[in-house]
């Protein structure tokens, strides 16, 4: 009689199937020149009210808007919005922009982030202020392909578009990026405006100092 070993290699192999759900993803993209508690409130109210997963703070290199504001290195802005919304799971960053540097178009990120999650539905989260200028925005028709807009209330611009927004109602609040440096500027307290880390962080760096 001659026996016979089997070893696993001869066993027949079976593929593992990995199977990756799709989620529903809220963008938000500025400058964060700094992020203050007006993006954090519009951030968890949309998440709330649309039902997402999770919302992505995207901060832009360069932005692709005439009036381009003169922000602060990248690293800075970024570290700041990793201090504003460590303490929510909901929260995070996401640096395509950044890493890609050069002019921040939202049409080339969402190809780019389409192609890597193409499970997931994105909600681009823009304000009222800003759906009126939504035309002018680098391949319009094709980018509402790709995602959601969602667009914020604003007191004195009405909730219409020809393209497709989902309207949310948030607490307005009254805080800009442009405001807090002023009050820097002044050497006035940003206390309340901004998270206590990124207030010592400015601080601390002396950002925004003249």
């Amino acid at each position: 009689m001659v026996n016979v070993v089997r070893t696993v290699e001869t066993l027949p192999k079976t593929k593992t199937v990995v199977r990756n759900n799709g989620k529903r993803i809220g963008i938000l993209g500025g400058t964060f020149n700094p992020i203050h508690n007006g993006h954090l409130i519009v951030a968890q109210q949309v998440l709330d009210q649309l039902g997402l997963d999770k919302i992505l703070f995207m901060p832009d290199a360069n932005p692709p808007h005439v009036d381009r504001k003169l922000a602060i290195d990248a690293k800075d802005r970024v570290a700041m919005i990793q201090i504003a919304i460590w303490d929510n799971p909901h929260f995070s960053i996401e640096l395509a922009e950044v890493n890609r540097g050069g002019i921040s178009y939202s049409y080339d990120t969402m190809v780019e982030l389409t192609r890597r999650h193409p499970e997931n539905q994105y909600y681009f989260i823009i304000g009222g202020d800003m759906v009126n200028y939504l035309p002018k925005w680098h391949r319009i028709d094709d980018l509402v392909k790709l995602v959601s807009f969602v667009g914020v209330k604003r007191d004195g611009y009405a909730p219409t578009s020809k393209y497709p927004i989902i309207w949310v109602d948030v607490p307005y609040i009254d805080i800009s990026s442009s405001f807090i440096r002023s009050k820097i500027h002044q050497h006035q307290s940003i206390r309340y405006l901004v998270p206590n880390g990124v207030e010592n962080y400015i601080k601390e760096h002396q950002l925004y100092g003249k």
